[in-house]
């Protein structure tokens, strides 16, 4: 019995699975080597190592064609691999072969319609070249100014090929896609080309592998020819060089064997040459011939790159410390995968970094021959290009008339003949920006790079040099005062304050503007989309800010408009949503802006102070003072229909003051304060609401979000850059420019006609009568949110009246704290309106009647009013204002109301009176009666003592038992609120109130259909009203000859007229 020949570990069948081992024979090993050559196996076997067997199969291919193999039947059992044909050193990779392949057949194909360049008669044109000078100038003519084929291929068939690879993409297109470039003029396509889309090498490659379509033919089939001996000849004349041709046709040589073989070997070179067509830099690297003979070998191989045998350029090192042009290795791995070429490791394309430092100052110190003709010099590597560069900038003779030549044909009319070319100006906006497109773009380049992307300023300083050049100096002096922003144009933030100041609605402006520019032939006002822009720097949500800690339940986004009043409630106390219309600026976004408003104030302060930034490390101090009041019925009556009554409700806010705390001093140094604290211009508003002021539970509602935004600034500090640093501030809220009505309503209080007269005391009526003059303020908001939980809870269950005593007179909960102070202008208001009663009562000598009808007090005040009338000219008004109040209680007026008073003793007790009163009234009306007033602030003890000693003794007869709620702040709070405040006039509610004009006028300006977009439009521009900024440029421009000359003819201002005056008109 034959025993079964054990199979050897390093035969070709080793590596089988069991399931296919068959007992072992020559034919079988000779059959596993057939399988081998069919299935085009490439990798080497991993049961023998590669360089054993590769010795083991003895082939070494040498170009004198010795030592061939020895069997030529061993070399077809071992197929066309690798391992049989040739050595370690000179494998061919079969893929590098495919690529080449496949580049020759995208050689022969057009990249735009993928057709074969030999069928489309006309020369060939590269996908990345220039146009040349006829295509040039033929696009020219067509109005394209293209100088790239790029360029015009992505306009006409919306291609773009400047990220083509010559492994994927054609590099050529044929001369039918050039016609149609040419028809379109360099701007469109009017022909349907279908631009194939071109895929990457692949097993499945149409371009390698086509597919071809089996044709059914119907009826016989036709007989194949014989090949015959006169065809042989014609199939042996095919050119080699076609398409389908990959193999490389050598020499014939006199051994039969290397004959038979040349179908197969493939020389070293050709792998060269194929990498070169891959890489295709030729020309822009330089080559290892221009080194010095005398290098050694392998340093030339040290500096010269493995993929394209060039000198190295920008070398890159991979993992395996082989080195490479950078260009060459992304081009190679793109093609044949991210390995090594050198050893086939694979790398990551964006991990490749530079070789050390010391191999560079190595490679750049190389020296290079000149290749120019007659140069023959030694250059550097690194300045091999500049000197290449300075052959090229040398001049030549017959160069020098080509391009006189040139030249001369560069100032040739573009368009000969046809329609003659029109003026830039006489053409349509559109046309202009067809003709300048390439001009804007080179300007948007530069502007980009050096200006910062001010296009406008670079075609101004262009238009401004062209002037100049053309000695035009007088349009030059204007355009260069318009760019300065002065001069011919206003500047945008002059215009809108025109604009707010004199309450002009964009239609009116917008007339305005045209109307001026028409008969002046300037611009001087700004237009509306210029004056827009201007607004949003100064309205809220413009400036970045951040807060440290971050406020609670408070976003923390800074660019943020005006917003809904409702926004954070989402129902009232009942559930039922809120009934009406409110806008308004988050309360922390426009303090940010009311800062950033004030910020050359702030810096001033510094400076003045001579305070550093080092000494600004503690953070400013800024006090805000809060004001809410109603403005009544605003609703505008037009025909004779029932007029609906409309309240408008009004929160603003004044920056007050702003301080910092220095080191190594104990009272704090005030940087600004504001001049103006009762005026309109500082009084910023918040909230805008249609609300009646006596709707506790819509009030609530509406100002719950700020008071929650108030609670949160308070324990947090604001960081905002002013002055270029980030500065820390820190927020003091009073509210202080409440009237009575509004200061009950916040704080919980009965309404003021209640037993319990005063909001800052718990005095009643009949005490403050008895004892006019020594009261303390003993409320606080804290003590009424205590009183109103007793209220409600009623825990000692008390009666009414027993409950109502305990709680002084709170009867609704305290929504919003409130500053202990007394309202300077409604105290003014109301004290009036007393004097106007005590007149009326002197005129009839009530003092002497007892309970007079209401015809005798008609026809005292009838009297009265006849004449403050013919003597002052004081119009009676149905309700008191704060203008009436002031020309009633002056002297004049006394002197005036004592003609009328029939007895002398009268006369002198109620010139008395309003003396006294006159004495007292700078106290609490003076923004700082320390300073103002120091003589009335000493005596105004004596003087509320005399005062109250009047009404108890000579006018008793009205204030015995009763007393006005203003009388009793005047003569029992003022000295002590002053003590601690320094201040009441200056933190009255006379701004807020000077507002509701302004309200009326706005809403005039400002009228449209919706209800919310006027109130939207009324706050902005109220806010804009009251900026400082626009204040100051306003003020800057009305007394300067800038302002004038925009207005008059520049050549008739006379020299010495430079103090006139700009008065903006009322348009």
């Amino acid at each position: 019995m034959e025993t079964e020949p054990c199979i050897p570990m390093d035969a070709p069948r080793a590596s089988m699975p069991d399931e296919l081992c068959h007992p072992y024979s020559k034919f079988s090993d000779w059959k596993f080597k057939l399988f081998r050559v069919r299935s085009m196996e490439k990798a080497p076997l991993p049961s023998k190592p590669l360089l054993e067997r590769e010795a083991q199969l003895g082939v070494d291919v040498v170009g004198n064609g010795e030592g061939l193999p020895s069997s030529v039947m061993k070399l077809c059992l071992g197929g066309k691999s690798k391992e049989n044909v040739e050595g370690a050193g000179r494998r061919v990779d079969l893929k590098l072969q495919e690529i080449d392949t496949h580049m020759n057949h995208l050689r022969s194909l057009c990249r735009l319609c993928g057709m074969i360049l030999r069928k489309a008669k006309g020369p060939e044109h590269e996908v990345q070249g220039s146009l040349d000078e006829s295509s040039r100038c033929a696009l020219r003519r067509m109005g394209c100014k293209a100088a790239t084929w790029p360029e015009v291929i992505l306009k006409v068939f919306k291609v773009d090929v400047g990220t083509d690879m010559e492994t994927i993409q054609p590099s050529l297109f044929c001369h039918r896609c050039w016609t149609v470039a040419m028809r379109g003029g360099g701007f469109c396509s009017f022909s349907r080309t279908r631009v194939p889309v071109w895929k990457p090498h692949s097993s499945h490659c149409l371009l390698c592998f086509p597919k071809r379509l089996q044709l059914q033919r119907r009826g016989r089939k036709r007989n194949k020819s014989l090949w015959s001996t006169h065809c042989m000849p014609k199939r042996a004349k095919r050119d080699p060089t076609s398409a389908g041709a990959n193999r490389v046709w050598r020499q014939p040589t006199d051994s039969p064997v290397a004959a038979s073989l040349r179908a197969w070997v493939i020389p070293a070179a050709q792998r060269t040459l194929w990498v070169k067509n891959i890489t295709r830099c030729q020309k822009d690297h330089l080559s290892s011939k221009l080194l010095p003979g005398d290098l050694p070998k392998d340093f030339v191989n040290a500096v010269t790159c493995q993929v394209c045998d060039h000198l190295l350029s920008d070398p890159v090192q991979l993992q395996c410390q082989h080195l490479f042009c950078r260009i060459c290795v992304q081009k190679f791995s793109r093609a044949l995968g991210p390995q090594c070429p050198a050893c086939g490791l694979l790398f990551n394309p964006c991990d490749l970094t530079g070789p050390a430092k010391a191999f560079l100052s190595i490679l750049h110190s190389l020296p290079l021959l000149c290749p120019r003709e007659g140069c023959g010099e030694w250059v550097r590597f690194d300045s091999f290009g500049d000197h290449c560069l300075n052959h090229c900038l040398e001049p030549d003779d017959g160069d020098e008339q080509n391009g006189k030549k040139q030249n001369l044909d560069d100032y040739l009319p573009v368009n000969k003949g046809g329609r003659p070319r029109q003026h830039l100006l006489s053409l349509t906006r559109r046309a202009q920006k067809h003709r300048l497109r390439e001009l804007k773009n080179q300007v948007k380049a530069f502007a980009d790079k050096e200006e910062g992307g001010d296009v406008k300023s670079v075609c101004l300083t262009l238009f401004l040099l062209a002037l100049r050049a053309g000695n035009e100096h007088r349009h030059a002096d204007e355009l260069e005062a318009m760019m300065q922003g002065r001069g011919l144009g206003l500047h945008p933030a002059v215009c809108l304050a025109i604009r707010v100041n004199t309450f002009l609605s964009c239609s009116q402006y917008h007339k305005m503007y045209r109307t001026v520019k028409a008969t002046s032939g300037r611009q001087i006002f700004q237009p509306l989309h210029t004056l827009r822009s201007a607004e949003k720097e100064i309205l809220p949500g413009f400036h970045q800010f951040e807060w440290q800690p971050a406020l609670k339940n408070v976003s923390s986004s800074w660019d943020v408009g005006i917003i809904n009043g409702l926004s954070g409630w989402t129902a009232s106390v009942e559930d039922v949503p809120a009934d009406t219309i409110s806008r308004r600026f988050r309360y922390d976004v426009a303090l940010v802006s009311a800062l950033k408003d004030l910020e050359e104030d702030i810096m001033e302060g510094l400076k003045d102070r001579g305070l550093d930034d080092s000494a600004c490390t503690s953070g400013f101090r800024v006090v805000i003072k809060e004001s809410c009041d109603g403005m009544g019925d605003v609703s505008e009556k037009h025909g004779g229909g029932p007029s609906v009554p409309e309240k408008v409700v009004r929160f603003s806010f004044t920056v007050m003051s702003i301080s910092i705390q220095v080191e190594d001093e104990d009272e704090a140094v005030t940087i600004f304060q504001e001049p103006k604290p009762n005026s309109e211009m500082s009084c910023r508003p918040l909230c805008l609401m249609f609300v009646d002021e006596s709707d506790h539970e819509m009030l609530t509602t509406v100002l719950g979000p700020v008071v929650a935004e108030r609670k949160a600034m308070t324990n947090s500090c604001l960081i905002l850059s002013i002055g270029g640093l980030l500065r820390s501030f820190q927020f003091y809220f009073r509210g202080t420019g409440y009237d009575e009505k509004m200061v009950r309503e916040m704080e919980g209080l009965e309404a003021s006609g209640s037993t319990y007269i005063c909001t800052l005391c718990d005095s009643t009526r009949a005490e403050a009568s008895q004892n006019k003059v020594l009261h303390s303020v003993t409320r606080n908001h804290n003590e009424n949110l205590e009183r109103y939980e007793i209220w409600r809870t009623n825990p000692f269950s008390e009666s009414a009246e027993e409950l109502r005593d305990r709680v002084k007179g709170v009867s609704a909960k305290p929504f919003m704290e409130t500053h202990p102070t007394l309202d300077a202008l409604h105290c003014d208001i109301g004290n009036a309106t007393e004097f106007y009663k005590i007149f009326q009562d002197e005129i009839g000598e009530v003092y002497l009647k007892n309970n007079p009808s209401r015809e005798e007090r008609r026809s005292w005040r009838l009297a009265l009013d006849k004449q403050l009338r013919k003597r002052l000219k004081l119009k009676p008004v149905m309700r008191m204002n704060g203008n009436y109040a002031r020309r009633l209680m002056t002297c004049e007026a006394v002197e005036v109301v004592c003609e009328l008073v029939p007895s002398e003793e009268r006369r002198e007790a109620l010139k008395e009176l309003v003396g006294l009163y006159l004495q007292m009234k700078p106290v609490w009306r003076s923004s700082c009666p320390a300073q103002e007033c120091p003589d009335q602030l000493c005596r105004y003890s004596y003087n509320s003592h005399r005062f109250a000693d009047l009404l108890s003794t000579t006018f008793q007869y009205r204030y015995d038992g009763k007393i006005s709620n203003y009388l009793h702040k005047t003569l029992a709070h003022v000295p002590e609120i002053v003590e601690r405040d320094g201040s009441i006039g200056a933190w009255a509610s006379e701004g807020n109130e000077s507002g509701n004009k302004l309200f009326r006028r706005f809403r005039k300006m400002n009228a449209r259909q919706s209800k919310t977009f006027e109130l939207e439009d009324i706050l902005k521009h109220h806010w804009l009203y009251t900026s400082k900024y626009l204040q100051k440029f306003m003020e800057a421009h009305r007394n300067s000859t800038k302002a004038l000359q925009a207005t008059i003819n520049p050549d008739d201002i006379p020299e010495d007229d430079s103090d006139m005056t700009f008065e903006v008109p009322d348009f």
